[in-house]
């Protein structure tokens, strides 16, 4: 059976799509024919001929607006966007580590990146009728890691929140808003932090993700995701395959959230 996404030709906006799971997203996108505008703060070491990358900090108002009007002109309008931006630059130690700019950056980036994105392209989606909206939410939403990643949990949480609000006010308007929620996934910044920890902790690489897996409670596939495999999943929901999703979140973390 041939099961063609559908994507050929589809006007494709993806942020945070230089590495790790956006850059896979690119990729896949790209090799169906999708024509994709993806944004980041620097450019990727190994540029895809057929992509158009934007340099933004879609952290702040101006960074958006920039990378909107370019991926407007470079398109001609927008089919999809996916919001894969965001991460955690907070210093380790809970709660009482976190100052109001700690804040404020996580906000920043997890939530208003994608928030601006949205306001900035939703009106010419719901003009012509149609378009899909996805989220790369994180299970730290139900599972925080209250050592590093509160301010980030907090505001992945958010997303998730505004993400099914905004679904329930613009489906009706053509416009499909879905979310994704990955465990773990190894990626080039993962494998870095692993190579931190092992060496704190005097042991090897493998030493070192089995203790994040721990931490985690536990990854019942025994491994974390790859971020083609987050990519994949991804493809498949902006696609017109899933016509009928929208306002559900969707997890691929190999088992780690306990319940549903």
């Amino acid at each position: 059976m041939n099961f063609d996404l559908q994507l050929a030709g589809k006007r494709a906006v993806v942020t945070g799509g230089t590495r790790g799971v956006g850059a896979a997203v690119v990729e896949l996108l790209s090799q169906l024919d999708a024509r994709v505008v993806a944004t980041a703060r620097s450019k990727p070491k190994n540029p895809i001929d057929d992509v158009h990358y934007l340099e933004a900090d879609l952290a702040t108002a101006e960074g958006v607006r920039e990378a909107v009007e370019t991926a407007g002109r470079l398109l001609g309008g927008i089919d999809i966007l996916i919001n894969v931006v965001g991460g955690s630059s907070a210093p380790a130690g809970g709660f009482a580590m976190l100052s109001d700019i700690e804040w404020t950056k996580a906000l920043d980036l997890n939530l208003m990146a994608a928030v601006r994105m949205d306001r900035a392209l939703l009106p010419g989606m719901i003009a012509q009728g149609s378009g899909v909206i996805l989220h790369v939410s994180s299970i730290q939403r139900v599972l925080p890691l209250h050592d590093a990643t509160i301010a980030y949990a907090a505001a992945k949480a958010a997303l998730s929140t505004y993400s099914k609000a905004l679904s329930k006010e613009v489906t009706p308007k053509g416009v499909r808003v879905v979310r994704v929620s990955p465990g773990w996934v190894e990626t080039e910044a993962s494998v870095d932090f692993l190579g931190g920890i092992a060496a704190n902790a005097g042991t090897d690489y493998e030493g070192a993700r089995q203790m994040v897996m721990d931490a985690l409670g536990g990854i019942p596939l025994g491994r974390p995701a790859k971020p083609s495999e987050v990519a994949d999943l991804i493809a498949f929901l902006v696609s017109p395959r899933a016509a009928s999703v929208s306002g559900s979140e969707h997890t691929i973390d190999g088992g780690t959230v306990p319940t549903a």
